[in-house]
């Protein structure tokens, strides 16, 4: 098998998918370290008013992999037409799922900030946050799925481009609004947000642009009215199950940040900020994962299962590898972070050692973000990670970090160490799935069958 080829697909996929999630999480974290140098409760309310996004980043993550698990299979197959079936499914869900968050933080922002925190400055900051940003979910709704189905057609740099431009738009607003740089107004914590909803709003014309030329995937009205039966049995058969794991799993992680948010202010902040810092050395593990699926699929829509097979061999080995160096360099940063983060003393004690627990739990999330996320559900075998989260998140760390935080009353750091265990204790499951090759299959068989 020639090497060269998987490494040119490897860098024509991974590298833009994996920078462009890169980008999205430094906007993120601009949003966090602009307010955060203003005042450490606005830092601490922007960083529990994103929970709410996150929340709604895991329907569109189940979607996005979903659409991703059948149109990387029928691009592989060379069937333009089922691609764009498969669009029309996913945007018809992704549509209603955007209009009900789009409501919930418009109409009833504080009823949502108390279930993060109960305390009224902090629910005051984040509830102006939130009435600004809830435009956002109308626009994300439509560009995220179209450029999930970019990056699979063949345009994964595009697709890159466009996010990675509009995300650097983010950040530059940000500055501008939050601070009142240029004339404009200082708008703080309302800033971030409109920040965000301007450079949505970017993203969706420049989607609609791509969409109209000539060679691109096309939205099809009559698939959006009139959904093909076969294929959308087939799309939830094997979408719900990652809409499940997304839910189990996005669920722990938010009671993660309840748990952390009743411990005190410097507790969240400095939780708040080791998660940026995480968020931003893990984008490569994302991109592994989201483009491995690419790479693997397309090769079992093709037929070509023994290069499937091989393929995921080589991505978990680099996912490995990854993982260590990312967790090194993690360390590598950490006084850097320190310095420019304005926190009191005990935050800033606090964010030294929780550095230190990311350094690990980054081996973890490489090999976990590529096998379960990226090849398993590559080839349908989705269902893996909806029992593997549903078993370490809500039958160990998070009853364990409750215990811990509320009845046992351990120190802030014990209870941050518990609720960082669940991607290593996911390994051992992880390895035996892998090994047992379920998720070598061939997705557009049953659905063409069903068609005849």
């Amino acid at each position: 098998m020639d090497r060269r080829i998987f490494r040119k697909k490897l860098m024509t996929l991974v590298l833009p998918i994996a920078f462009q999630q890169f980008m999205l999480a430094v906007v993120s974290a601009s949003d966090a370290l602009m307010v955060g140098t203003i005042e450490q409760d606005l830092l601490s309310a922007v960083s529990l008013a994103s929970q709410l996004t996150f929340v709604y980043n895991l329907f569109l993550a189940a979607l996005t992999i979903g659409t991703s698990m059948f149109a990387a299979q029928y691009w592989g197959k060379g069937d333009r037409t089922s691609i764009e079936k498969t669009l029309a499914i996913a945007l018809r869900t992704s549509t209603a799922v955007s209009i009900v968050f789009f409501a919930g933080t418009t109409f009833a922002p504080e009823m949502l900030m108390r279930i993060f925190t109960s305390d009224p400055v902090l629910i005051g900051h984040g509830a102006v946050y939130l009435r600004i940003v809830g435009v956002n979910y109308l626009m994300c709704g439509v560009s995220q799925i179209y450029l999930c189905i970019m990056k699979n057609s063949g345009f994964a740099a595009r697709s890159m481009a466009i996010g990675s431009t509009t995300a650097l738009l983010n950040i530059v607003l940000n500055a501008v609004l939050i601070y009142g740089l240029f004339g404009a107004p200082r708008m703080e914590a309302a800033g971030a947000a409109a920040a965000t909803s301007i450079s949505r709003a970017v993203e969706l014309l420049w989607v609609l642009f791509e969409l109209g030329r000539k060679d691109r995937i096309k939205i099809r009205i009559r698939f959006f009215l009139h959904p093909d039966r076969a294929l959308r049995r087939d799309f939830w058969r094997y979408t719900l199950p990652v809409l499940g794991n997304e839910l189990v799993w996005g669920g722990g992680f938010t009671m993660y940040s309840v748990i952390m948010g009743h411990l005190g202010t410097d507790a969240v902040a400095a939780n708040s900020i080791s998660n940026i810092v995480k968020n931003l050395v893990v984008s490569f593990a994302l991109g592994l994962g989201n483009g491995g699926a690419i790479i693997v699929g397309n090769e079992l829509g093709a037929g070509r299962l023994e290069t499937a097979r091989e393929y995921g061999g080589r991505l978990c080995r680099i996912s490995i590898v990854s993982g260590i160096c990312s967790g090194a360099f993690l360390l590598l940063i950490s006084p850097a972070v320190l310095a420019v983060t304005d926190l009191s003393p005990q935050a800033a004690e606090y964010l030294k050692w929780m550095l230190v627990m990311c350094s690990y739990y980054m081996v973890g999330k490489y090999v976990n973000a590529t096998t379960i996320s990226g090849i398993f559900c590559a080839g349908g075998n989705s269902g893996f990670g909806f029992l593997c989260d549903t078993i370490t998140l809500w039958c160990f760390t998070v009853p364990a970090g409750f215990l811990a935080a509320f009845v046992f009353r351990w120190p802030v750091l014990a209870v941050y160490f518990i609720v960082n265990l669940d991607e290593i204790v996911k390994l051992p499951a992880v390895y035996r799935n892998y090994k047992k090759y379920i998720w070598l299959k061939d997705l557009t068989t049953g659905s063409e069958e069903k068609k005849r």
